[in-house]
């Protein structure tokens, strides 16, 4: 079969590979729709997940059942399906401790493009079928559904771990199509005033439209000096961070409220430690909590998200902004991830002709 790789570090193309193996609880998969990643930036160009070589990358896909092993029960080939971009062991013991993401070891519930091969490919293997997949309903559009996989469960899950209440300002640092996301779970969460750091014209006519009440721009100087000087020197209740540098964690400290907390799922390169200015943090006295957490994923976290898009309590068809037409335009996806030109939000590469 064919896909799209990391060849080596700061190195994609295409390779042939086997088909992948199917054990009795697997899937294999056909994509129908996929979607690049900053992660798979971060992977290719900067190291973030070590030396890696001849990876198919790509986790975000939906896609046709092909083959189903001997045990699966719930989905047969020829099934629409949503993949999400974390596919548990969900018999593992940190999946019963209620971290599913980390079953089998630290992250090693991600693992499309990070220890196993990745969806882009024109066949890709799930592991646990029953408890991963999702079925696709018609009424959703592939190039829609597919940014369930890893864009709007990343999102949430920030708002989830920022524990927001009723009331609370927020601060979400990165809009991009994560952080767009965290900025509507906010605002599902009962958010009072939701500040928005950002940049992009594209990504700033969204995020007011998914509530934003503030944009501030980081390139007019640092944001958590504009934070404080919009809130009168208080801060604000609650920090996302979405997006941004290895400086970014500091900054959040920084604008936080004492007894605030910081939620980041963000995916930090460039660095081997994240600083945290001790004053700021009250000599690590202040109760500023920060939480930081990779999403879940399986079949119950999509059917939840696909239920709040059919009530229109979630927008994600705004997140799409490029639509590409089969597999050979990949390389071109990848690169909008990586140059992030000033009207993208997210690309989406349809593979199949039945998904246009």
């Amino acid at each position: 079969m064919k896909g799209f790789a990391m060849l080596a570090p700061n190195e994609v193309g295409f390779t042939e590979k086997d088909r992948p193996a199917l054990c009795a609880k697997d899937a294999l998969v056909r994509p129908l729709a996929v979607s690049p990643c900053t992660s798979d930036i971060h992977t290719v160009y900067e190291g973030a997940l070590g030396d890696r070589h001849d990876m198919i990358l790509g986790h975000e896909a939906v896609g046709v059942i092909v083959e189903v092993g001997a045990e699966v029960k719930d989905f047969k080939p020829g099934d629409r399906v949503i993949v999400p971009a974390i596919t548990p062991d969900w018999g593992a013991e940190r999946s019963q401790a209620g971290f599913p993401m980390h079953s089998g070891g630290m992250l090693a519930g991600w693992k499309f493009s990070n220890f196993k091969d990745g969806v882009f490919a024109d066949v890709f293997h799930v592991n646990d079928a029953d408890a991963n997949l999702a079925l696709l309903p018609d009424w959703l559009a592939p190039e829609h559904a597919v940014m369930l996989c890893d864009m709007a469960t990343t999102g949430l899950h920030g708002a989830e771990l920022a524990d927001i209440g009723f009331g609370h300002s927020v601060a979400v640092i990165g809009i991009g199509a994560v952080g767009l996301m965290a900025l509507q779970g906010a605002a599902l969460r009962g958010a009072g005033h939701i500040y928005a750091v950002g940049s992009r014209p594209i990504s700033v006519k969204v995020a007011q439209a998914f509530g934003a009440n503030t944009i501030v721009n980081y390139k007019e100087g640092p944001i958590a000096e504009q934070i404080l000087k919009l809130t009168n020197g208080e801060g604000v209740d609650r920090v996302i961070i979405a997006g941004g540098t290895t400086k970014t964690l500091g900054q959040a400290i920084e604008m936080v409220k004492p007894g605030g907390i910081v939620s980041t799922v963000n995916y930090y390169s460039g660095a081997d430690y994240l600083e945290i200015p001790r004053e700021a943090w009250g000599a690590g006295m202040a109760h500023k909590q920060i939480r930081g957490g990779l999403t879940p994923g399986g079949r119950l976290r999509m059917e939840q998200l696909l239920d709040m898009v059919e009530s229109g309590r979630l927008r994600i068809a705004e997140l799409v902004t490029h639509v590409f037409h089969g597999m050979e335009h990949l390389p071109e996806a990848l690169e909008l991830m990586h140059d992030k030109p000033k009207d993208l939000i997210k690309p989406v590469v349809l593979i199949d002709e039945d998904a246009k």
